[in-house]
């Protein structure tokens, strides 16, 4: 039986994050994203780092993002992560970047594409127990 599993992450935006005006510079939101799929990854028995010891990248291939309202220093996002797709050498998240405070507002929507790749960075298939847990824990898209 499928169990869908969603990671949260929380943050306060730091002021080397952020712009001359106090708003969040666009790429952080792709590092809170890579702060939600490895938190998550973990939540779900696979430490990043521990599959990267095993031989396994896991490389960005595609990115997409839609930025509906602009985080500012000292805001605390909440950034939520979810597995919407597994095939043998790829695994699709998807994010919600929200800020929780002040005010709760849903900042940015997010999804990235990642692909298996041997140490040497030729494409392999992700180990049988890795795909099954994405699998497992996948969201409907």
């Amino acid at each position: 039986m499928k169990q869908p599993v969603e990671g949260i992450v929380r943050t306060r935006v730091r002021y080397a994050e952020t712009d001359q005006m106090g708003v969040v510079y666009h790429a952080n939101y792709l590092v809170w994203c890579e702060i939600g799929r490895t938190e998550l990854m973990r939540e779900v028995g696979y430490a990043y780092a521990d599959v990267e010891r095993s031989g396994l990248r896991l490389a960005v291939s595609d990115v997409e993002i839609r930025y509906l309202r602009g985080a500012r220093y000292d805001d605390l996002i909440r950034v939520n992560t979810r597995v919407t797709g597994a095939r043998s050498r790829t695994v699709t998240f998807a994010y919600e970047i929200w800020r929780d405070e002040p005010g709760g507002e849903l900042l940015a929507t997010a999804s990235t594409r990642l692909i298996a790749l041997a140490a040497d960075g030729s494409p392999r298939r992700l180990p049988a127990d890795l795909l099954a847990r994405f699998l497992e824990i996948t969201h409907a898209a």
